[in-house]
């Protein structure tokens, strides 16, 4: 099931709740593998340019659609929470011949910590790797992004009203004239409507409590934060914490509480880069986890 950088090969896969999910296979199978986990609403084609220059590197990558998102299948029965996302990755594992260093980006990296919090103090990773996520975020932030998720739920017109909404999220990045990336977050539906792809339900728990009373909001992210720090003090491999300069989500307190949970942990800021760092600035993002990973397997 070999892959060239420019051809990844799709390949079907099997979580928990035997639900089918969708992935990417890069490069060579006998390199040294990396698992991405991408962010909430996103999908594997958010690491295509991270999952290129991986296997030029000399690695191999395998880049996974959460349940819910992009071509995995969507759960009937609503089930979102990370602890489910943390089942699918121990099923993602099984295909590993040995333990892959994972990279998670927001949702994925939380995905990550809730997979080795399950596994107690067994080491699942070779290195982990956080892409602007720690177990407390900010508030504001993450609202904000809540927010923007949930803003259009009939849709958009066409590829270019998606577009323009895009770029307001994003102020920080320059504006694109084209539209045709957009159909890999977009699926136009029977309706002629273009809407997200991922499961609406995705969010619904989330928004009603991120959107509603701050008191109530407080309460779900401080209970997070304690499972997830918690889970964290479990991970014993090398570990990066990359942040986006301009990230409104992760703070210099987040940083220092998760350093007090990780110790060993190292932390890149990539300037200029906001939440999404690689699709931001992926020439910078991947040097960064490229020099840590080779660092790592000389180590």
């Amino acid at each position: 099931m070999n892959a060239s950088p420019a051809q990844p090969t799709l390949r079907r896969l099997r979580g928990a709740d035997d639900l089918d999910l969708v992935a990417d296979e890069w490069g060579d199978p006998d390199q040294p593998p990396v698992l991405l986990l991408h962010g909430g609403g996103q999908n594997r084609h958010a690491w295509i340019a991270t999952a290129s220059k991986l296997v030029d590197a000399g690695f191999y990558v395998l880049s996974v659609d959460a349940r819910g998102h992009g071509d995995s299948e969507w759960d009937t029965h609503a089930r979102y929470d990370m602890d489910d996302m943390g089942r699918d990755v121990h099923a993602l594992l099984e295909l590993f011949d040995t333990p892959p260093a994972v990279v998670g980006a927001s949702m994925g990296g939380m995905a990550a910590i809730t997979a080795q919090g399950q596994a107690g103090a067994r080491q699942l990773w070779s290195s982990v790797t956080l892409v602007d996520v720690t177990p407390r975020v900010e508030i504001d932030g993450a609202a904000r992004i809540v927010a923007f998720m949930t803003a259009n739920p009939n849709g958009f017109d066409d590829l270019a009203q998606a577009a323009g909404v895009i770029s307001a999220y994003n102020p920080h990045r320059p504006a694109s004239t084209r539209t045709d990336g957009l159909r890999r977050v977009l699926r136009q539906s029977e309706d002629g409507r273009w809407r997200w792809r991922w499961d609406p339900k995705f969010m619904s728990s989330k928004a009603e409590v991120m959107l509603g009373p701050r008191h109530a909001a407080e309460a779900r992210m401080q209970d997070m934060a304690t499972r997830l720090l918690a889970a964290a003090a479990n991970i014993a491999v090398p570990t990066l914490l990359v942040r986006g300069g301009l990230s409104d989500l992760v703070s210099d307190d987040t940083v220092a509480e998760f350093k007090g949970a990780v110790p060993h942990a190292e932390f890149v800021d990539v300037s200029h880069a906001g939440h999404m760092v690689a699709g931001d600035d992926n020439d910078a993002f991947a040097a960064a986890i490229i020099a840590f990973l080779r660092a790592t397997l000389s180590d």
